[in-house]
């Protein structure tokens, strides 16, 4: 039993609706918060992971996984640290000792939807950097337009050293 410091009157708040699970598709999503939990059955750990949407209409819903990393089963190990991998390569960090080096960290998750109506993710993936066909600036000396630039190197080479401007 909880004391609630006073009388609560719901008469006067409007109810959360319930919600939905997210449609399937990918997201771009960060881990908030990660935890090794015991398997059901207790026999082995797994690491719990909540995941926040990051942007979009969806923005703030969560989506959930759990890696069976510690199971009497070797083929689920295999799968969570399959999937473990999967994550670290995502998110550029491919050795860690805690989860929480993992945290915050932009990625893209495929969603699907399970007979029973819950999300189940499917895959991880880096956050593409730009759309897809979209050339990507480049950074350093190469960004400045053409028009802008002296002569390629190549061509101050070809060039009579009398010739050039400076």
């Amino acid at each position: 039993m909880a004391k609630l410091g006073g009388t609560f009157d719901a008469s006067g708040v409007e109810p959360n609706a319930p919600l939905e699970a997210l449609p399937p598709g990918d997201y771009k999503v960060q881990i908030l918060q990660s935890e090794m939990r015991v398997t059901k059955a207790g026999t082995g750990q797994m690491l719990w992971l909540d995941m926040e949407v990051l942007e979009g209409p969806l923005q703030g819903r969560h989506v959930y996984d759990q890696l069976n990393l510690i199971n009497p089963n070797p083929t689920a190990e295999e799968i969570a640290q399959r999937t473990l991998s999967a994550i670290c390569h995502a998110v550029g960090k491919l050795q860690v000792a805690d989860s929480e080096e993992l945290h915050f960290q932009p990625m893209v998750v495929k969603v699907a939807v399970k007979p029973n109506g819950y999300n189940e993710v499917k895959g991880y993936k880096p956050v593409q950097p730009a759309a897809a066909g979209a050339p990507v600036p480049a950074q350093g000396p190469a960004a400045t337009p053409v028009a802008n630039q002296g002569p390629s190197p190549a061509a101050a080479l070809a060039t009579a050293p009398w010739k050039r401007s400076a």
